[in-house]
This record gives structure tokens, C-alpha cells and sequence, in this order.
């Protein structure tokens, strides 16, 4: 099983550790495309902050996030999962996990990124801005540079297993699984449900999904489909039914 998450808007920004070095990211079938976009966003902000914050979409009150892009080759670095930050990951707390645990996740979540691809939990990355639906000068839309390359590196990591696919959106949108692996492929809508009337609230959304990945670590559960997933995660306590590919998860509370 591999569990395809998105990554946070915002982020933890390192005071120290080591520069970025692409060639020690895991997924190494990525580092041309990594080295053109990161490229292309240092160019972007370091020679126009005005324009990269029309680009980034971010407001006055944003320009370190700016200032970071354009040094991104020489801000410190930290392990990914330490970077990213915000509901889901609060919910999923990685450090808290057992050391089992922990190795689980090492082996099974991979980070959706606009700016890297794909990343493992202990890779080391710099704090950026770079949201998946992003057009960068010169580029074009992220997803043209990545539709291509992100495919064969997922199957293969994937293997004969089940792909757990819980990105959002904008990141969804930078690849999207193809037959067969398709039909290996889960995802999860969370529904908030209150008194009767069911709807897709963001916070709800984000924290349901960190604690199914937190469950599914804890528990060392690996089903291979999609119906095994539902029932893995029924045993767990959630409310599930079953569209397709898609499981929708119901909760009335956070």
C-alpha cells in the first residue's frame, strides 16, 4: 500500500541544517524536472517580487515567503514531514507514533509537491511557495511539466498494491492515475453530516483524513483493494460507504 498525500500551504521554516541537494531526493527519475521548475521559481522571484506575488498568488504581507523562494538554493533544509504542517498533519502526528509505527510511514506516505513531485517523509526540503495549480513564466502550468513523469514512478513504487491516492485538488491535477493502476487506486471524501444533511467542510476533510492515516500506521494495516480498505478502516470505528473507487468517510464531529 502506498498513501499519496498533499502537502501544506504553509509551512515550518528551518533556522538550520543543510542546503538543498536534489540529487539526494528520493525519486531520482524526478531531478531534471525538479532542477527546471525550481530554476524557473528563482528566476521568478529573485528578478521580479512584484510579479512573482501576482504569480504565487500572495499579498503584502507575504514577500519572506518570496524572499525564500529566491534563495531556495541555500536555505537550510529539514525533513519533509517536519516541513509540511497544517490540519491534516497536525492530525496525522508523526512524531508521536510508536518507532513501528514511524518505519510504517517511512515505507508507505508519499508527499505530493508542485515544486519536488513526489517526496518521502525524510527527505530534506526547504520552506517554499509553490501551490500544484501554479503557472510559472516560461513553464506553463506545473501539471504540463509533471503529467509525464510522475505516472511510471508511482506505478512502480506501487507495485501489485493499493494506492491510496488523498490529494487535493490543485494536486490531483498534476497527474492522474491510468489503467491498470486505476483500478487499484482509493480515494476518500470525508462528509460532514448534521442532522440529516450531509457536506464536504474543509476542516473535517483534512483532520478525518490525517487520523485514517494515523489509524492505518498504527494499526500496520496494508489491504490491497479498495474494498479491503473500506473494511479496514470500518473495523477501525469510521463510517464508510463504498462509490467505486471512492469511499466516502461520514463524520459529525472533527
Amino acid at each position: 500500500m502506498l498513501v499519496l498525500l498533499p502537502p501544506s500551504e504553509g509551512k515550518t521554516v528551518p533556522t538550520r541544517g543543510k542546503r538543498l541537494d536534489l540529487d539526494a531526493l528520493s525519486f531520482a527519475a524526478l531531478t531534471g524536472v525538479r532542477r527546471r521548475i525550481a530554476d524557473a521559481l528563482v528566476e521568478l522571484a529573485s528578478s521580479d517580487p512584484a510579479k512573482a506575488a501576482d504569480v504565487l498568488g500572495l499579498g503584502p504581507t507575504q514577500s519572506e515567503a518570496i524572499e525564500r523562494d529566491a534563495a531556495l538554493w541555500t536555505q537550510p533544509t529539514a525533513r519533509a514531514d517536519t516541513i509540511y504542517t497544517g490540519v491534516l498533519y497536525g492530525a496525522l502526528d508523526l512524531p508521536s507514533l510508536d518507532p513501528a509505527a514511524r518505519r510504517r510511514a517511512t515505507r508507505t506516505l508519499v508527499f505530493a509537491s508542485g515544486l519536488f513531485g513526489l517526496l518521502r517523509p525524510g527527505d530534506r526540503i526547504p520552506a517554499y511557495r509553490l501551490s500544484g495549480d501554479t503557472t510559472l513564466p516560461g513553464l506553463g502550468t506545473l501539471a504540463s511539466q509533471w503529467r509525464d513523469v510522475l505516472g511510471g514512478v508511482v506505478a512502480e513504487q506501487v507495485g501489485s498494491g493499493l494506492l491510496v491516492d488523498l490529494r487535493s485538488g490543485a494536486y490531483t491535477a498534476l497527474w492522474k492515475p491510468a489503467a491498470p493502476l486505476r483500478d487499484r487506486t482509493a480515494t476518500v471524501r470525508v462528509l460532514h453530516e448534521v442532522s440529516g444533511r450531509r457536506s464536504v467542510v474543509s476542516h473535517f476533510n483534512k483532520a478525518t483524513k490525517g487520523r485514517i492515516v494515523r489509524a492505518l500506521l498504527a494499526e500496520g494495516a496494508a489491504p490491497r483493494t479498495v474494498a479491503g480498505l473500506a473494511e479496514v478502516l470500518r473495523d477501525l470505528g469510521w463510517h464508510v460507504e463504498v462509490d467505486g473507487r471512492r469511499l466516502d468517510v461520514v463524520v459529525t464531529e472533527v
